[in-house]
């Protein structure tokens, strides 16, 4: 696991576009992109970045495919809180992955069966693509990624979930009022998302300093479903200072994110 420290949000936006670019290129070895994609605010900077990438002509997202990692359940995905209309706005209307190219998990069925095939569906679909090249992740303030909540199993696959009392308090700023927070909803598993080529997780901001220091350096843990990237073996995680204020081994994070050089393999 790589930990690096941006020092301020524009910052943290650029490396983790270079990182997202770099995996694609690692894991997708000339192939179309296959990227997972993240809503909340965590990622938007990110995603701007991109647009700059392929402006500049760094990138080019016209023929991507793109996995959302979750999808409110009883939401219709025509409509403007649900997570495929968030991801038309900030994905592809940004940075030009096209609409056809953006799969979501299926939220609305005639029945809790078809919802759980739907799930099942949508995981084949990702290895039917080749597998994620590069997974975008935020993290909650509970240490959920996706909507993992506490718990999860470590080895789950995309299925629904019931939502935290906490996570509907911090989506409610979106709805007019908790009341309307959907209470549950299909998210990518924790298995799922360990099979993805490379994951980059954004964070910023003081709510989520306990759930960094939990992931980055807590046990492995389903108490803390974030601590699951500690299994991965391609990981960035990338912080603003705030974020990264619970981390006790920063002076090792900083030294690591100076790379390796020649130089530095010589003996002194």
């Amino acid at each position: 696991m790589r930990v690096l420290i941006g020092s301020s949000p524009e910052h943290v936006a650029r490396i983790a576009a270079d990182n997202v670019l770099a995996g694609l290129a690692h894991h997708g070895k000339g192939k179309n992109p296959v990227l997972g994609v993240a809503t909340g605010s965590s990622p938007l900077g990110l995603y701007r970045e991109l647009s700059v990438a392929v402006a500049e002509g760094r990138a080019d997202f016209s023929k991507a495919q793109g996995f959302a990692l979750d999808e409110y359940i009883g939401i219709p995905d025509t409509h403007q809180l649900s997570y495929r209309q968030t991801l038309i706005t900030e994905v592809c209307n940004t940075f030009g992955m096209p609409v056809s190219g953006l799969h979501t998990p299926q939220g609305m069925a005639d029945s809790v069966e078809e919802i759980e095939a739907n799930a099942r569906a949508y995981d084949q679909s990702i290895k039917d693509a080749g597998g994620i090249q590069v997974q975008i992740l935020g993290i909650g303030s509970n240490g959920h990624i996706g909507f993992n909540e506490p718990g999860s199993a470590l080895r789950s696959r995309t299925r629904i979930k019931r939502l935290a009392a906490q996570t509907r308090i911090d989506n409610a700023r979106f709805f007019d009022g908790i009341e309307h927070v959907p209470t549950h909803c299909v998210t990518q598993g924790l298995g799922t998302v360990l099979e993805s080529g490379r994951l980059v997780l954004v964070a910023t901001g003081e709510s989520k300093t306990e759930a960094i220091a939990l992931a980055v350096e807590g046990p492995v843990s389903a108490s803390c479903p974030g601590s699951v990237l500690q299994l991965h073996q391609d990981v960035v995680v990338i912080l603003d200072e705030a974020a990264a204020a619970g981390l006790k081994k920063r002076s090792y994070y900083d030294d690591a994110a100076e790379g390796i050089s020649l130089e530095n393999l010589r003996v002194h």
